[in-house]
């Protein structure tokens, strides 16, 4: 009987100190996976950071464009770049596997942007 009682002790502790290893690990891979996620996070802080100051170049460039179009009569919209545009960012975005669809989305956001400017511009010219 005494040496069931040790043996079952003997396993109680073993299963107690196994429970105990297995929660260090845990919060070691909770801690690793923390840290993970800082230095993940960190990198999508950066490429938030980087599209910002894509987009500004962007419409640095696209106010030049309107102005142009505002000095010699021209539409704010060009209909026909925009297709070729949409088209050809939605290849890009399959070849960087990520979804067409929202490519589309994003260029469609930023083109009536980019629009909304030009005719504000036009405006401003005509009056």
């Amino acid at each position: 009987m005494h040496g069931a009682g040790s043996v079952s002790a003997w396993r109680l502790r073993s299963g107690l100190r196994l429970v105990r290893l297995v929660h260090v690990d845990q919060i070691n891979d909770k801690t690793r996976a923390q840290e993970r996620l800082l230095e993940l996070r960190g990198s999508i802080d950066n490429i938030d950071a980087a599209l910002i100051h894509l987009l500004a170049e962007r419409f640095k460039l696209t106010e030049t464009v309107g102005e142009l179009k505002a000095d010699h009569g021209l539409p704010p919209a060009d209909p026909a770049r925009e297709g070729r545009q949409v088209a050809h960012l939605r290849r890009l975005a399959e070849d960087a596997h990520l979804d067409p669809e929202f490519a589309e989305k994003f260029l469609t956001f930023i083109v009536a942007e980019v629009i909304r400017h030009h005719e504000r511009i036009a405006e401003t010219r005509e009056a």
